[in-house]
């Protein structure tokens, strides 16, 4: 098995589409957006070239991500025999606060039984410039894992019905990884729990990379009893991400942590929308999950979570390099904010689940 952590967005389209290039059974995609621009139509126009090669193709695309793209944009590779699946349209009714948010987050590419991704990219050329993190894993093992998860959520995904006893399974592992699967629920959350029973376990340091940090009460407290105990917690989020609302709310929690002791970092350059939690520089989960309410309440979500050294190497000079880019928290002038900046942050929190 060779495992290549991923965080420069054009290497890792420009790895993905050379492995679809070679691939001679199969490639099965699912992601949160599959934009109709420059990069979508590459991806797009590559698999319609293995479909013609006789490849099976499989996309699970979600309708609220998607953007303007439909079956017409993959009319020639539906009629080569691919298959193309949205999941689950928007409907303006009385439960669009709720079922609108349940969205299909994941981001899993799975190629021939032997390559697979799973991260945090989207397959858009908006966030080209943007930071992301991803895992390119060559092995049978794990692929055949990830082909399981991808066809499972494949088949209970259709465009009448929503099969949810597939998607509520156990956890899968394989050596020490564990795959996480979570899917909207107020009750099970079983990524949030996780990564509550991880932070609790840490004994030296704690890192979260996240682009919209909105972390539940219990969240926030295993944080900050973490970082009482002398346990380095460092989250790290971009100065301004692609979402203005969840900036101004977030800045409600951040002096409460930062009294706590937390170090809270911004990454400068452009969005960071790398999605990491590492405990104690070894034990690592890489995601599709934002550490926020609507990610862990509302979304389907998905995390593979270990300790293979090989990885972890990978990723320390990835946090290492982010935090070269990144500035410290201003106390001060977080005190200081201007008193609309308040207010905002009074108005959006009974929304901050569905953000």
């Amino acid at each position: 098995m060779e495992y290549r952590v991923i965080d420069d967005t054009l290497q890792y389209y420009n790895l993905m589409l050379n492995d679809i290039a070679s691939a001679t059974q199969y490639v099965y995609i699912e992601t949160y957006k599959f934009a109709n621009d420059h990069l979508g139509v590459r991806f797009r126009d590559a698999l319609t070239r293995k479909a013609r090669e006789g490849v099976m193709i499989k996309l699970l695309i979600d309708s609220w991500g998607r953007g303007p793209v439909s079956e017409t944009f993959f009319s020639e590779l539906i009629q080569l025999g691919g298959e193309v699946k949205f999941f689950e349209k928007i409907k303006i009714n009385s439960d669009i606060f709720t079922r609108g948010h349940r969205r299909d987050h994941r981001k899993i590419v799975v190629i021939d039984n032997s390559v697979s991704y799973l991260g945090s990219a989207n397959i858009t050329g908006y966030n080209l410039n943007w930071r992301e993190l991803c895992l390119r894993i060559a092995g049978v093992e794990l692929t055949l894992l990830l082909k399981k998860v991808f066809l499972e959520n494949f088949n209970a995904f259709n465009p009448y019905i929503i099969t949810n006893k597939v998607t509520y399974t156990r956890r899968l592992r394989y050596d020490d990884f564990e795959i996480i699967r979570d899917v909207p629920s107020m009750q099970f959350q079983r990524l949030r729990k996780r990564y509550t029973q991880l932070i609790r376990q840490a004994t030296r340091s704690v890192v979260i990379e996240t682009p919209y940090f909105l972390p539940g009460y219990v969240l926030r407290k295993v944080m900050m009893d973490a970082s009482r105990r002398g346990v380095d917690v460092k989250v790290i989020m971009p100065k301004h991400s692609d979402v203005r609302m969840v900036d101004i709310l977030r800045n409600k929690y951040l002096g409460l942590l930062y009294n706590a002791g937390i170090k809270l970092l911004f990454y400068l350059p452009y969005n960071l929308h790398a999605k990491l939690l590492m405990i104690d520089e070894k034990v690592f989960s890489i995601s599709s999950a934002n550490f926020d309410f609507r990610s862990f309440r509302y979304q389907y979500e998905i995390s593979l979570i270990g300790s293979h050294p090989d990885i972890a190497v990978q990723l320390r000079e990835h946090v290492a390099e982010t935090i070269r880019n990144s500035e410290s928290f201003d106390y001060l002038g977080w005190i200081r904010r201007p008193l609309i900046e308040k207010i905002f942050e009074w108005i959006l929190l009974p929304f901050r689940h569905f953000f």
